[in-house]
């Protein structure tokens, strides 16, 4: 970038850098924050997808606290090639150290940074292994004539892409230029031009402060559909106009939660439609969410995921966790106002029946996890912050709030919330300020409703309080009232069944279901072949634990062709329970890994050889 433009830029972003660094400490991140922070950056990077490499620099504006001399940043698999200081206009070579090789947080980089200099510039490339960036050939790809590329950097990932003090609890603004191979289309969670235009050379800025994980690229064969006058879709041709008829409802989501919750505050609200090697369902980038393909269901039975991206603009992108043992501050916020606009658009019915499944997987996984892992404020020590993603913080905190809502009542709720959204707006804050917050809000000024020690066992406890919400649903009881006749031997009416309706169906029929029944099911409505994603993975976990082997060869495929964490690592964690589905699994599996993103392959390695 040319010097004259990058000054030019900086004066964009006067009035957010006045937001003070947050003092929480964060045992995953080298950045001393409180020292210096870095609250604008300027990248500027080539996409190299011939070495599988990004190359280039960032530029950082520095705020001092103190009178440190030295800078401290997160890398990953990074080759830092040189440091400078932007001393007297011109860029002049500075020292700089790295640290050990840590197995968590990577390699600490210490960059001499003098008593005056405001700007320091590191010119770096990444590792072809880089944990945060996946990397497609065009046989992998849909189109077959482009490769493709993106990024995910939730939660410590940044680092292998950028040299960053890598902490939720820093804010940064940023602008980008993103040179690409011709007929590529380059995009980031800022603000993406729909022109069709392919330059390869494209320049970004994202003017609200965001934490570095909420950092994201792609580059691939994109087109684009826009569904209203600030909601537009990017994603490969194939599956273009299919997505944006699903997505369809995306304006109406964000009316919805503007009137409970406050304007949206990152101008356009725009929808990225990745390969299925993407490791999650969706990713809140804002401005941008990257989104799996295997909610595009034809229904639009899935789109309570859209809604949780959607939600994360307030809860997560414009409120975050200051630490990663406070993720729930995100994702139980997020999940309750996901649930809440799925009510406002589509009804109490749909509402309940999604909050019951939650519940559901909820007290599977509390099940499954050590007491210690149940704590919504976890302590997570020197583990991975992968390790704090689990049900515990998305619904044990969205039934914290449920909690909440049912003793103070809706409306007060509804008013408590808007106001802590714009009270921390564009801030990162912990588990403690949450706390003193809500009882200088709520508690103190509605007494004798709920106890600080009841908040403290929500908040600082494993399981759930006794006294926890148990969300049911009647449509879901007249589905068990089928499946006991259905077990006697009588029929299923499923006509009006809904894909909800279907996996309780599923994840509630007995274990010791027959084998003749179990062919009796998919004779009937042919789960096995259902390419309803999410269905296909209820049925085909069931398949697994009854050894229905005719659900074999979809289950193969299945794996091969979806590397979405959520659907199939519980397969592979099945699978790894017998020595027999064990070792194929591993066969499975090693064809599959070429196409799985490198969290997939974190996740699954460990399920399928973390004895050896």
């Amino acid at each position: 970038m040319y010097l004259s433009r990058f000054i030019m830029m900086l004066s964009m972003t006067v009035t957010m850098m006045a937001i003070s660094p947050v003092k929480a400490e964060d045992v995953h991140s080298y950045a001393r924050l409180n020292q210096v922070s870095t609250p604008h950056l300027d990248l500027n990077l080539a996409v190299d997808f011939e070495a599988r490499k990004l190359k280039g620099y960032a530029t950082y504006t520095l705020a001092r606290h103190d009178q440190t001399t030295q800078l401290y940043l997160d890398t990953s698999d990074l080759t830092i090639e040189r440091a400078e200081l932007l001393v007297n206009e011109q860029w002049q070579p500075t020292k700089f150290t790295l640290g050990d090789v840590h197995p968590s947080l990577g390699r600490e980089l210490i960059i001499d940074i003098g008593s005056v200099a405001k700007h320091v510039r590191i010119h770096y490339e990444t590792a072809p292994s880089a944990s945060g960036l996946q990397w497609l050939t065009p046989e992998q790809t849909a189109g077959k004539q482009h490769p493709f590329m993106f990024s995910q950097s939730q939660p410590i990932h940044s680092r292998s892409w950028i040299p960053i003090q890598d902490s939720p609890a820093l804010r940064l603004t940023y602008n980008a230029t993103i040179n690409t191979p011709a007929g590529l289309l380059a995009v980031m969670s800022a603000d993406n031009s729909l022109s069709d235009e392919r330059p390869g050379t494209y320049e970004f800025t994202m003017p609200q402060p965001i934490p570095p994980y909420l950092i994201a690229i792609a580059a691939g064969d994109l087109a684009i559909k826009s569904i209203s006058d600030n909601v537009a879709v990017f994603a490969e041709k194939y599956i273009l106009d299919d997505a944006a008829w699903e997505f369809a409802d995306t304006p109406a989501m964000i009316e919805a939660t503007e009137a409970m919750y406050g304007p949206y505050r990152w101008d356009r609200y725009d929808l990225l439609i990745l390969p299925p090697s993407f490791p999650f369902g969706g990713m809140e980038n804002p401005r941008l969410s990257f989104i799996t393909p295997t909610v595009v269901a034809g229904d639009r039975s899935l789109v309570n995921l859209i809604a949780h991206e959607l939600a994360h603009s307030w809860s997560g992108n414009l409120v975050t966790n200051a630490s990663w043992r406070d993720l729930w501050i995100n994702e139980g916020f997020t999940s309750y106002v996901e649930n809440r606009i799925m009510e406002a658009l589509f009804g109490e019915r749909r509402a309940n029946m999604e909050l019951a499944l939650g519940y559901q997987d909820l007290m599977g996984e509390l099940e499954r996890l050590p007491p210690k892992d149940t704590i919504l404020n976890i302590d997570l020590g020197m583990r991975h912050p992968d390790d704090v993603f689990s049900q515990v913080p998305y619904v044990k905190g969205q039934l914290f709030l449920v909690y909440l809502e049912q003793k103070f009542g809706r409306d007060l709720f509804d008013k408590f919330l808007r106001q802590y959204f714009d009270d921390f707006a564009f801030q990162s804050i912990s588990t403690a300020q949450f706390e003193a917050y809500l009882k200088r809000e709520l508690l103190d000024k509605k007494p004798n409703t709920v106890a600080l020690s009841k908040i403290n066992e929500w908040l600082h406890e494993p399981g759930l309080p006794e006294d926890a919400p148990k969300p049911t649903s009647d449509a879901f009881n007249r589905v068990e009232q089928q499946m006991q006749r259905w077990l006697k031997g009588g029929q299923l009416q499923t006509d009006e069944w809904t894909t909800h309706e279907w996996l309780y169906f599923i994840n509630n029929l007995p274990l010791d279901i027959s084998a003749n029944n179990m062919a009796r099911l998919d004779r009937e409505f042919s789960l096995t072949q259902s390419q309803n994603s999410e269905i296909a993975h209820a049925w085909l976990k069931l398949a697994i634990v009854k050894k229905y082997e005719p659900a074999r060869e979809r289950l193969r495929s299945y794996l091969l062709s979806i590397g979405r964490n959520k659907l199939v690592s519980p397969l592979y964690r099945e699978l790894a329970k017998t020595p027999e589905n064990l070792k194929w699994a591993r066969e499975v599996y090693e064809q599959a890994k070429p196409g799985y993103h490198p969290l997939t392959q974190t996740v699954n390695e460990a399920l399928l050889y973390g004895e050896n």
